[in-house]
């Protein structure tokens, strides 16, 4: 029996360490199972990203990323990914020779009822002296329950529960949030054999302060899955109480000081450097002592509760906000968009294969009366089509600007054209299911794709709009498949509903 057809999804923001995880995958006992998609999610592109090495360069493709945090990057991957497997790794991991072959193994019987497979992270530590107390803190991460460091899953799984929560902007709790999701819909995480390495590294005094920020996403967490949702995710307790109740200590010297009210003062000053004394204590007692490390932990140690406690509060503020999106930010549809792009064979005009011919264009029916529409409601438009057939030389770029020039001649015309001219067998970034023409498309119209809508009438037009953060509406035709359609998050039967339900209507 063959394995499951697997892809590698690695998001990555540029760090130098992607060289190395490449090396190591090409330097492997067995080559990776499927391709490897490198989601570049770095907001300004300062260069290209290292090249893989010779071994993986008819493996390796690198995706646009829409640039929103690690759980935006990892749902472009999996979503330009058709196969039946996703093993995700982050791009600072050292994947151990055998990781290839292990993944097959670990995913190789696996029953319907498995959501994925855990693989194991090692945290190399010095041998010669105690770890410092960013060193354990890293450590932490071998123990870490559903890590995406290093884990894969299951496709259908990933479709049926919407991928990873844009909501969490770090890397830090989106993994928790799609493990409790999946796992209160009944299926199973298991774990894995292979093992990847995650080095420690460099960091400076302040680094565990700049980690609070997490305490934000903590608050995400109890109001989506309930106060026991650390016992269930497997995650460690924390000390938020004790840092609020430092911080509030704090606050209470300050205000009596500033008060001249002396007593009062005293006493909210003693609170609060005894607390930080015994938090400083319990951190620098492990070692090493020595004076640079316990200068560093003396000073974050003052500074890591009133960080995590406005962080927290932070968190509590946007609650609102948060939760009054629609769906998981993969889907937004707070009120009307600013722009909408369209597909353009099947969806505004008649579907004539590999048409150069613009005598041969004909509008779907209501396509001008629905555009207008959208142009009087002050909305952007735009056209995102694949046109293989330049790829395929069975079309010139010529023929298809031209055919182009009469889609506005009968349509009036759209502000922003994307099209991509690569065949499928070229595994371009641009071709619909990637988000790269939609993320073009939007820059060029100056619109946030989480303010902009695909019409399309095919499953690719959906899951590119899904993966650039952009809200989708499948328009079926004959030959949209029916499970295309069950996986859509909104359908409507013509394009002058679609942009009723755009405009004035609410999710299917």
């Amino acid at each position: 029996m063959s394995a499951p057809a697997a892809d590698i999804v690695i998001p990555t923001c540029g760090r130098p360490q992607l060289r190395e995880l490449l090396r190591a995958l090409a330097a492997g006992s067995e080559q990776p199972p499927g391709r490897i998609l490198v989601v570049d999610d770095r907001k300004r592109t300062s260069g290209p990203l290292p090249r893989p090495p010779r071994k993986l360069r008819e493996r390796v493709e690198v995706i646009r990323g829409p640039a929103r945090g690690p759980a935006a990057a990892r749902n472009a991957g999996w979503r330009a990914s058709g196969a039946d497997w996703i093993a995700f790794l982050d791009d600072d991991v050292i994947p151990h020779p055998d990781w290839a072959a292990r993944l097959a193994r670990d995913i190789q019987d696996l029953g319907p009822e498995v959501a994925a497979s855990q693989g194991r992270v090692r945290v190399p530590l010095p041998e010669n002296r105690p770890p410092t107390d960013w060193e354990r803190n890293v450590s932490g991460l071998e123990g870490a329950a559903w890590i995406t460091a290093n884990i894969a899953y299951r496709r259908a799984v990933l479709e049926e529960v919407g991928g990873f929560d844009e909501r969490f902007p770090r890397a830090y709790r989106e993994d928790a949030d799609l493990g409790l999701r999946v796992t209160r819909r009944g299926y199973r995480i298991v774990r894995g054999e292979r093992i990847v390495d995650h080095p420690v590294r460099p960091a400076g005094p302040l680094a565990s302060v700049r980690l609070q920020a997490g305490n934000a996403d903590d608050a995400l967490m109890w109001a989506l899955h309930g106060s026991g949702w650390r016992e269930r995710a497997g995650a460690p307790k924390g000390r938020r109480k004790m840092h609020l109740l430092t911080t509030a200590l704090g606050f209470l010297g300050i205000a009596g000081a500033l008060a001249n009210r002396r007593k009062l003062g005293l006493l909210g000053a003693a609170g609060w450097l005894a607390a930080t004394a015994e938090f400083a204590a319990r951190r620098i007692a492990p070692g090493p002592r020595t004076l640079p490390e316990v200068m560093a932990v003396l000073l974050s140690s003052a500074l890591i509760p009133p960080a995590a406690a406005l962080w927290w509060l932070w968190g509590l503020a946007r609650l609102p906000a948060l939760l009054g999106d629609a769906g998981r930010a993969p889907l937004p549809n707070g009120g009307p968009p600013r722009a909408v792009l369209f597909d353009r064979d099947g969806t505004l005009i008649v579907d004539v294969p590999y048409n150069g011919d613009p005598a041969r264009v004909i509008p779907m029916p209501g396509a001008r009366e629905a555009l207008e529409r959208l142009r009087s409601a002050g909305v952007r438009l735009g056209v995102v089509t694949n046109q293989s057939g330049i790829g395929r030389r069975l079309l010139s770029r010529e023929q298809v600007a031209a055919v182009n020039r009469r889609v506005e001649e009968l349509l009036g015309p759209f502000e922003a054209w994307a099209v991509c001219p690569h065949a499928p067998e070229d595994r371009c970034a641009c071709r619909k299911p990637a988000p790269a023409m939609i993320l073009q498309a939007t820059e060029d119209l100056g619109v946030e794709p989480g303010r902009c809508a695909v019409v399309g009438d095919i499953g690719s037009d959906v899951e590119a709009a899904r993966a650039a953060g952009a809200r989708a509406v499948l328009v079926p035709t004959g030959r949209t498949r029916p499970e295309e359609v069950r996986a859509a998050p909104e359908v409507a039967p013509d394009l002058r509903s679609a942009v009723e339900l755009l405009l004035n209507g609410s999710a299917r």
